[in-house]
């Protein structure tokens, strides 16, 4: 009896201790507004000239975060057991021979890159590609309400084909430039084509003889691999789209005429069609430029979880300094964007690497070249310091610091993006952790519809992880008037906030890194818009 009489006081205390240790889990001094304001005050000062993705800037600036690091003693995940992974960024002269074979309820005819159809200077690695399942989309658009070429289409696998140079009469004209700008991401990274044709605006000038040889030469500039699949997008002239419809029903001369009449045109399948893409380019590297993302580990505790992998990112790269400028201020020092990601990323990997580890690894890479066209993180997915599919999901960082277009009313809102497109189980993960915190945000999904305008989701570090099938979340305070312009100064942001979606993040990552299972990957695609909140059904 002695013996559980003093025992009792003991239990009692160790679990007093370990909800005192669950509450500091959940707040880590790393992320109290002072931490975060300290980081943010030398990440966007002008010592480090705007940041700009080649610039020496950007070099003290990586150093600076090395340093953050090892005081933290998270273990470097770089190249030669550095913090730093170089990035290769490479201007490249393609000489492309590629061809494409229509056959037409048994007619036959190949088209040679410049000779009736034009392909991209980057059509990845040699491989022919065969497909039978050829679908006409109409004008390609999906303007919501007033026009949706793709609705209750199945695209998976199939070849998109679209015309006109200009939308229909029923879509919003101020759209149509986006609209039509979009197509091919459109078809190929949502809805899921294997590959796209597009009528060429205007009829290609004819190639002489040698040029057509040697194919026609372009320059284009990368940080992904030359030899990976790319799912192919051509253009063809008015010659190579009649022979295309030539065993359909309705004539490609009576499309093109809707077309320009601005009529609504309806999708069809083009029956007994199929496309063999012959992919066959070679590269010559004419430039190369390096940078670096910096990249650190902190290793979970449990022996059969730690070998994978929740990353977190943020790119700390922006726009550098104006060489010639009207007024004294000509630096962009970029305090939210992404300078909020940056000191924020850095908070996150000192509380995991100092406090109670989780059983999984946690992954932190602070991008280079985001703003130049995600050359970071694309070349991570590509070179990977972990393996790939051993990375349970990512969150992205980037400008979480202000209130969208500087409205009060948004105090107590951030924009998350993607967080339902690949795993439901993810998303479900966000909202648990923010009903959980002291004070939960109003979580809006406006900018993840797929309707959104400034398709957010495709534009930083977290797509390049989505692409190659990672769930993601990208959390995103929308833009101001001081986005890419000097005045995005540390004077104006609102550390409170900026903690307070800090925590969220990490109260996320914690429940990711102790979850018994990978997060399921239903790729239902995006649910979640204007209006949405809450959790989403299993299945």
């Amino acid at each position: 009896m002695r013996k559980r009489r003093v025992a009792a006081p003991i239990a009692f205390l160790i679990a007093v201790l370990s909800v005192v240790a669950g509450a500091q889990q959940t707040t880590p001094s790393s992320l109290a507004p002072s931490s975060l304001r300290d980081w943010l005050s030398m990440i966007a000062s002008d010592d480090f000239e705007g940041r700009e993705t080649f610039s020496e800037g950007l070099a003290l600036a990586a150093s600076y975060i090395a340093d953050r690091l090892r005081e933290s003693g998270v273990k470097p995940a770089g190249d030669r057991g550095l913090y730093f992974q170089r990035v290769s960024v490479l201007d490249v002269r393609s000489s492309n021979r590629s061809t494409v074979t229509v056959e037409v309820k048994g007619q036959t005819r190949t088209f040679r890159n410049g000779q009736g159809v034009t392909f991209p200077s980057d059509v990845g690695g040699k491989r022919t590609l065969i497909l039978d399942d050829v679908e006409f989309v109409g004008y390609g658009i999906d303007a919501g309400t007033s026009h949706n070429d793709y609705r209750g289409l199945n695209m998976k696998g199939k070849v998109a084909v679209w015309l006109g140079s200009t939308t229909p009469s029923s879509v919003d004209q101020k759209q149509s430039e986006r609209l039509l700008r979009n197509r091919e991401a459109l078809a190929i990274e949502e809805m899921g084509a294997a590959a796209s044709i597009s009528l060429a605006p205007i009829p290609a000038p004819p190639l002489t003889d040698s040029s057509v040889a040697s194919g026609v030469r372009g320059i284009f500039t990368t940080s992904q691999r030359l030899d990976s699949a790319r799912a192919p997008s051509i253009a063809g002239d008015d010659a190579f789209y009649e022979f295309l419809f030539s065993g359909s029903a309705i004539k490609f001369d009576d499309l093109k005429a809707r077309s320009q009449r601005r009529q609504d045109i309806a999708p069809f399948r083009l029956e007994g069609v199929k496309v063999t893409f012959n992919l066959d380019a070679d590269y010559q590297v004419v430039r190369t430029q390096y940078t670096r993302n910096v990249v650190g580990i902190v290793e979970g505790s449990d022996p059969r979880l730690r070998d994978t992998y929740v990353a977190l990112g943020a790119h700390y790269d922006h726009l550098g300094y104006a060489q010639s400028a009207p007024g004294p201020d000509r630096i962009f020092n970029g305090a939210d964007d992404d300078g909020t990601g940056v000191a924020a990323l850095i908070g996150l990997a000192r509380a995991f690497a100092t406090g109670p580890r989780p059983r999984r690894s946690l992954l932190f890479v602070w991008h280079a070249g985001e703003e130049k066209g995600l050359y970071g993180s694309k070349y991570f997915v590509d070179y990977p310091v972990v393996p790939l599919d051993q990375i349970v999901a990512q969150l992205n960082i980037d400008m979480i610091g202000r209130n969208r277009n500087n409205d009060p009313a948004e105090s107590n809102v951030f924009y998350a993006v993607g967080s339902d497109r690949i795993s439901s189980e993810l998303h479900n993960i966000l909202m648990e952790a923010n009903a959980a915190s002291s004070k939960p945000f109003r979580i809006d999904f406006e900018l993840n519809d797929s309707q959104d305008p400034e398709r957010f989701y495709y534009r930083s570090d977290h797509y390049s992880y989505a692409s190659r099938g990672i769930p993601v979340i990208f959390f995103f305070t929308g833009v101001h008037p001081d986005y890419h312009q000097v005045t995005d100064s540390v004077d104006r942001i609102d550390f409170d906030k900026m903690s307070r979606i800090a925590n969220l993040v990490y109260d996320v990552a914690r429940r990711l890194a102790n979850l018994d299972h990978v997060p399921a990957r239903d790729f239902r695609g995006p649910r979640l818009g204007k209006g949405s909140k809450g959790k989403l059904p299993a299945n």
